[in-house]
């Protein structure tokens, strides 16, 4: 079993009262990132919005955090984020936001301290690139975009 990584936090002042990230389960990879407003806030069908979470992190080189939507708030409400999964990179310092989006035909009230999405922290490789004439073959080849058809099992 890996070391865990050990993550630096800022708590803003804004965040006074909630509870850092952490996950719910032994073997959940993600860390729940809740709602740091003052009041509560109606999200309408097919609005958008921004929720600050009322922290900053300082990523280790080689690291990136992505925010991910939580699977119950999608099914069970519509609730999703856009530019999902959100990239954060080792060098931002600034506070950790979600782009919050109502897919559902109801209104959607978030209140301080929901939780509204999740945070994994992954290992993020530097590459390069390089120009050739051919790429190598592979079986699937060029196949995209539901090449293999849909399965009717």
């Amino acid at each position: 079993m890996n070391e865990p990584v050990e993550i630096a936090v800022k708590c803003l002042p804004h965040h006074e009262g909630l509870a850092l990230p952490a996950t719910k389960s032994k073997g959940a990879s993600g860390v729940d990132l809740s709602a740091a407003i003052s009041e509560p806030i109606t999200l309408d069908p097919l609005a958008r919005t921004l929720i600050p979470t009322g922290i900053a992190i300082s990523l280790p080189a080689g690291f990136e955090a992505q925010v991910r939507p939580r699977s119950g708030l999608a099914l069970r409400h519509g609730i999703t984020i856009l530019n999902s999964p959100g990239t954060i990179d080792s060098d931002y310092r600034g506070e950790i936001q979600v782009i919050l989006i109502n897919l559902s035909q109801e209104p959607f009230q978030i209140n301080r301290g929901d939780r509204i999405a999740q945070m994994v922290i992954a290992r993020s490789e530097k590459v390069g690139f390089k120009i050739i004439e051919e790429l190598d073959v592979t079986l699937r080849g060029k196949g995209g975009f539901g090449h293999t058809g849909v399965s009717h099992t």
